[in-house]
């Protein structure tokens, strides 16, 4: 006789999808329990009447005790009212491997040579629609675990993971040698492609990763294809550290230039004069260094230059200018004032040692040279280009060379 109640509930292991309940045609009253992670199918006659999510459940049958027990004489002990549960499991099972069963084969998109290559990895998978996995996978099957349905999909998967390599590695432009620095990129274009395949027969994919290539290693295009590509990124490095290096030196020998610079300045700062008037010293001592004014021309200095170089560097200069003239032999007025800034000039100076001003000879004092036309002081000679004065105008007392009939200062006829 049959139980009056029965319970019926599943506590399998969590590689299992479905699991059908050994208990069949069970009486009314009896109850169902479904856990939190599972769904359960009743079938009566044949028919999927209702899906049960997590809860507790009294199932109502046709088969009543006593009733039952006359219905089942009638047909010899067997009840005419079949049913059974399922119990699906919605969790999500990880670390499902796959790999390709053979070589895909492609012309690689960056340097277009044939190519072959094999993948694996792992995914996860959960049973999403209970009702489509249980009618279109299971059937009358009392179980399917993992490996059942790995089993059932292997054709399935790869075909799709096959087709769909080549098209996303030829959608993104992968290159062959840095496709495992895109393994991230090709897994989630591969998990979006197949989705709408999974979910067809209820599955849900919710995680797909390839964790491997295989590569063609050893074959000789693929080997030359190879040192190709590694050898451009290896000039670019090189030229890139030789900059960087070029650039070090040039900010090297820069940083030496201003701390040199920096020390020299502290230097003249120290005892007390500029970078102009460093230069005016270093021109007077080579105008003393020459014996005479002649030499100078000789150096490309001019009287007329180093009178700007006195103008320029002050007093201190301008008077070592003068003085190193003078030693030379050049003639000067005696004494009196300088007429820009007033400052008493002494004998002889040519520039005056405050301001650096050109000393001008006064008018009786100067005659003009017949020679190279530049006034200059009276004597006996030119001191610009040492023409020989010979007679003095009675009107300017400027010099007449010998044979003159008017004088070349101020033009007064010559007796």
């Amino acid at each position: 006789m049959a139980q009056i109640a029965e319970i019926i509930k599943y506590e399998g292991d969590n590689s299992t999808f479905i699991w059908k309940h050994p208990c069949e045609d069970f009486n009314s009253l009896t109850q169902l329990i479904v856990h939190e992670s599972q769904e359960a199918i009743f079938f009566m006659n044949g028919q999927a009447l209702d899906l049960f999510g997590p809860g507790r459940y009294t199932l109502e049958t046709e088969n009543i005790p006593k009733i039952g027990k006359v219905l089942h004489r009638a047909t010899g002990d067997r009840t005419p009212f079949h049913c059974e549960v399922y119990f699906i499991n919605k969790t999500e099972q990880m670390s499902i491997k796959w790999g390709t069963d053979s070589k895909v084969q492609y012309v690689e998109p960056t340097y277009g040579f044939p190519i072959s290559i094999g993948a694996s990895g792992e995914m996860s998978l959960r049973a999403e629609d209970s009702r489509k996995l249980l009618v279109k996978l299971v059937g009358t099957e009392n179980f399917l675990g993992q490996q059942q349905l790995v089993s059932l999909f292997r054709a399935f998967l790869m075909t799709r993971i096959k087709t769909y390599m080549v098209q996303v590695i030829k959608a993104k432009s992968i290159n062959i040698f840095e496709i495992d620095e895109n393994l991230t990129l090709f897994s989630d274009e591969l998990h979006k492609l197949l989705i709408p395949d999974f979910a067809d027969y209820g599955i849900s994919l919710e995680r797909f990763f390839v964790t491997t290539i295989v590569k063609p290693d050893g074959d000789r295009q693929y080997e030359k294809f190879k040192e190709l590509h590694f050898r451009q990124y290896a000039d670019v490095a090189e030229a890139k550290l030789r900059q960087q290096t070029d650039l070090i030196y040039a900010e090297t020998e820069a940083q030496k230039v201003v701390i040199d610079s920096k020390a020299q300045a502290a230097k003249r700062a120290q005892e007390g004069y500029t970078y102009a008037q460093e230069r005016g010293f270093d021109v007077a001592a080579e105008v003393a260094r020459n014996e005479a004014i002649g030499q100078f021309t000789n150096m490309g200095v001019g009287l007329g230059t180093m009178a700007g170089v006195g103008g320029a560097v002050g007093g201190l200069v301008g008077g070592a200018v003068g003085d190193a003239i003078s030693a030379a032999g050049q003639p000067a007025p005696a004494g009196g004032s300088c007429t820009a800034c007033g400052s008493p000039l002494p004998a002889g100076a040519k520039f005056c040692p405050s301001c650096g001003g050109k000393v001008e000879p006064a008018a009786n004092q100067t005659v003009v040279c017949p020679s190279c036309g530049k006034t200059v002081a009276k004597g006996n000679f030119c001191p610009e280009c040492g023409h020989k004065f010979v007679n003095t105008c009675p009107k300017c007392g400027g010099q007449i060379p010998e044979g003159s009939r008017f004088c070349p200062a101020c033009g007064e006829q010559l007796s």
